[in-house]
């Protein structure tokens, strides 16, 4: 019987549990023996790896966050870290592993595979959707659902008030939540680091909105654009002439009851992952693109920046 191991990398995101209830379900079913690595590649380390049963899936796919704990490892850079690593994985005789994860999650494994021979296979996991090669990545709808809400209810106190409201989402250097966030909210500004801007160019078209009985402005950001969100609210009093407020969203777009579509996306990358690995594929990650689901080598997937969607993009102008 084959031994497989998986584990969550870097940030969690809400689609986690779902693909690790999926996981257990998937090996059961085709004679494999799942075990849970707990808290990263730091549980590699430490040897916090334990067989996964049915028990210890039931009930998690409404859940977000993942069960068996997630981490950044500084100690897996380091080689004689990795061999604890290998050695540990060689004591419950897991030959393979999963790994839901990021850019730096997957290019730990590369190197883990080139020096220690671990067949892996990759599942994109963030709420960023920043991974090269891929045009999904697992807790994205989640994340973009607790977005959609968070602007409608500020919008309600927005309008009540007569106020600017600047609401900042996370996304690191990628501007994909802020982006499609603006599009389906029908926000009056977004700004993204991908897209430079002059704020001096809305000024007047704000103005004259005013003038007309505009009551309220929402403006959506993105974590790394070159102004903080303070700024922009400041630009709001001073600049177009309304009252401002800053609502930062913060962690909480990585949490929350997964979304339908994240449950089935979780299936559907597990299965894919799985697949691959009892197929003889040895090390890659599972995409998503308007083809499907395909297999990507690291190389094409990690230390590469994603581009957002041209076609989004466009929208935004």
């Amino acid at each position: 019987m084959l031994h497989i191991g998986i584990l969550c990398s870097g940030g969690d995101v809400s689609g986690m549990n779902p693909a690790l209830k999926h996981f257990v379900e998937f090996s059961y079913k085709h004679g494999l023996k799942p075990y849970f690595i707990y808290d990263g590649y730091e549980g590699l380390i430490d040897d916090n790896i334990s067989e996964a049963t049915y028990a210890d899936v039931a009930g998690i796919i409404t859940k977000g966050g993942t069960k068996i704990g997630s981490a950044r490892s500084k100690r897996f850079m380091e080689k004689k870290y990795r061999t604890q690593a290998k050695q540990n994985l060689d004591l419950h005789d897991i030959k393979m592993l999963v790994v839901l994860g990021g850019d730096g999650s997957f290019r730990g494994l590369d190197i883990f595979y080139k020096e220690h021979g671990v067949k892996f296979c990759g599942i994109p996991s963030t709420i960023d959707n920043d991974i090269n090669g891929t045009e999904y990545c697992l807790g994205v709808d989640t994340a973009l659902n607790v977005i959609r809400n968070a602007i409608d209810s500020v919008r309600d106190t927005a309008s009540s008030f007569k106020r600017a409201f600047v609401i900042e989402t996370m996304g690191r250097d990628c501007g994909y939540l802020a982006l499609v966030s603006h599009l389906t909210s029908g926000s009056e500004l977004c700004l993204i680091p991908e897209v430079a801007y002059n704020l001096d160019n809305y000024v007047d078209e704000f103005q004259t909105q005013l003038h007309h009985g505009r009551r309220y402005f929402l403006a959506v950001v993105a974590e790394g654009i070159k102004d903080d969100s303070a700024s922009i609210a400041t630009w709001f009093e001073d600049k177009v002439g309304i009252e401002a407020r800053v609502t930062v969203l913060g962690h909480i777009q990585r949490g929350g009851n997964p979304t339908s579509y994240d449950r089935l996306m979780a299936y559907k990358f597990v299965n894919y992952a799985m697949k691959a690995l009892l197929d003889g594929v040895n090390e890659s990650i599972i995409c998503y693109d308007k083809n499907g689901f395909n297999l990507k080598s690291i190389d094409e997937v990690a230390g590469i920046k994603k581009e957002l969607d041209p076609e989004l993009l466009q929208f935004l102008v």
